[in-house]
């Protein structure tokens, strides 16, 4: 026993603590969402999130000694959204054909997902820079963070809100989808996709690759448009607003 505590001190004070165990605990996590037929509750990135940070809760390790070590994860998270390309050139004929109706529906959800956080923000009289923290709610957190400091917003809570977007999008995607009974053909594939992506990033697009292969690669799609249009317009809009 004394061993053990010595080996979990030693451990737990080093870089290789947050490696080891964001690797462990999502391996583990990822066989139980397999066993479950991939259901949206036992999504692995959810459990993940949860077990990592009671565990920290509990033994009072700090977060950026967890952080020195899961950064080499951190890092590979460019290479991964990079990597989403690869699906949409082997779509690049159709993508070819559809760019007007993609550009149109990215313009509008992206329109949508703003306008609707800023306008509960203000009807449950949030404070200002929590409302304008919460516009970038459906952008990737990097680039939410970014967008939310140019227009007044605070960097680490616009994080939050689109972490916690990304993670409800992929719990409950699929459920809004058979309710409002959007096919599964190739058509409604994309569509799911693409609507996942757009409202939820990386995380709804990580959950669509995992149910299929055309809804990923939109997912993938609508993710960078989102990013690019949010980085333009947002901040152009509060501008003009302001």
């Amino acid at each position: 026993m004394q061993n053990f505590v010595q080996l979990w001190v030693y451990l737990s004070s080093t870089p290789l603590f947050g490696l080891t165990a964001t690797m462990a605990v999502y391996v583990l996590a990822h066989a139980f969402y397999t066993a479950r037929q991939q259901a949206p509750w036992a999504n692995p990135v959810l459990w993940t999130v949860v077990v990592i940070a009671g565990v920290l809760l509990l033994t009072g390790i700090p977060y950026p000694t967890y952080f020195s070590g899961a950064q080499f994860i951190h890092f590979l998270l460019g290479p991964a959204v990079v990597a989403l390309a690869w699906p949409l050139w082997q779509r690049r004929v159709e993508l070819r054909a559809r760019w007007a109706p993609l550009l149109l529906a990215a313009l509008i959800g992206g329109a949508a997902a703003a306008g609707s956080a800023w306008a509960l923000g203000l009807t449950f009289g949030l404070p200002a820079d929590v409302v304008l923290s919460m516009t970038t709610k459906s952008v990737t957190a990097p680039v939410a963070m970014g967008v939310a400091e140019k227009i007044g917003g605070i960097p680490a809570l616009a994080a939050v809100f689109a972490v916690l977007t990304g993670i409800i999008g992929a719990l409950s995607g699929k459920y809004l989808f058979d309710l409002l009974r959007i096919s599964t053909t190739q058509a409604g594939w994309m569509a799911r996709g693409f609507a996942l992506g757009t409202t939820s990033h990386g995380l709804g697009a990580a959950r669509a690759l995992q149910v299929n292969a055309d809804a990923g690669a939109y997912a993938g799609l609508a993710l960078g448009l989102q990013v690019v249009l949010a980085s333009l317009l947002i901040p152009l809009v509060f501008r003009l607003w302001g």
